[in-house]
């Protein structure tokens, strides 16, 4: 198995981030305030081989959450940790943070796939002049099994995915145990979430299932899953064009229709003049008949006649 190149992983991560706003950890048994934006992850580096954040995100309460997620518990892993924190701090300082009161809360999310069960891990690390204090979500406490049916049900049908079922379904696949299982999930997931009719929550389901499985996914499944976002983000943009086309031509057939019934009725005003003009009306009179025409245009119609 290769994992996909980060590159790739940015092009996914964009397009979730679009659609990661407003949600929810909840669903993975973490207590934190709601997302309210996905951040770049392109830390300050303090290591040449040190590994890249999974995900950083600012949630409502204006805190910083950063996320990684585990398919194996070792203690080192707290190292790792410490200094995606140390970065994140760091970036703050360059970006302008110059106090230290100005730096965020930062939280330190350890997603752990179903590999991994509670009594294996510790959220405490110690070393005694610093604490670093983790919160642990189990994956291993959703059942894959009754979620996927549910979620299969509900999309043969035609019913919409609510916000709780989305953020279930893009980690449906690390809910299995083993790197085998977990490849056999993305294959059934990734047809199951072409039937999706709501193209938005389509996209959002594929672009975090690739992201947040980014390593367990085979290169050839990322490739295709990478595709079919393309081209449904190609056919969206198609559709878009096609109703603003649509708008435009029937903003353009209402003005023509107005401009046709103003001539009109320009036209049956300036006839109507004409006709008591014929009569011997004087111009005060005819404008006191006709409301909407003036002194000069009644006058014009005078001097036509005339000649």
């Amino acid at each position: 198995m290769t994992e996909i190149a980060y590159q790739n992983k940015d092009i996914t991560s964009k397009i979730l981030g679009e659609n990661l706003k407003h949600k929810s950890f909840a669903v993975y048994g973490i207590n934190v305030p709601r997302i309210c934006q996905v951040l770049p992850t392109n830390l300050p580096a303090i290591e040449a081989n040190e590994l890249r954040l999974d995900n950083l995100f600012l949630l409502e309460d204006g805190s910083l959450a950063l996320v990684d997620y585990e398919s194996d518990y070792d203690q080192a892993d707290k190292v790792k940790y410490l200094n995606y924190i140390t970065r994140t701090v760091k970036r703050c300082f360059e970006e302008g943070s110059t106090r230290a009161a100005e730096v965020p809360k930062i939280r330190m999310i350890v997603i752990y796939t179903a590999d991994i069960k509670p009594e294996k891990t510790q959220a405490i690390f110690d070393v005694g002049c610093l604490q670093l204090q983790t919160e642990e979500a189990f994956l291993s406490i959703i059942d894959s099994e009754k979620t996927e049916i549910q979620l299969e049900e509900k999309i043969k049908n035609g019913k919409p995915l609510t916000e709780e079922e989305q953020m279930k379904f893009i980690i449906l696949p690390l809910t299995h145990q083993g790197k085998e299982e977990k490849q056999k999930c993305i294959q059934r997931c990734f047809a199951l979430a072409r039937e999706v009719e709501d193209v938005k929550v389509q996209t959002f389901i594929l672009s975090g299932m690739l992201v947040f499985s980014d390593k367990v996914v085979t290169r050839e499944d990322s490739k295709r899953i990478r595709e079919w976002i393309m081209l449904t983000k190609v056919g969206q943009l198609f559709e878009e064009e096609k109703l603003e086309y649509a708008k435009k031509a029937v903003e353009e057939a209402v003005l023509e229709v107005r401009k046709e019934a103003e001539e009109a009725t320009e036209k049956e005003k300036r006839n109507t003049a004409a006709k008591l003009l014929k009569k011997g009306f004087s111009t005060a009179e005819i404008l006191e008949v006709i409301e909407g025409m003036t002194a000069e245009e009644v006058e014009k119609l005078r001097g036509a006649k005339k000649d």
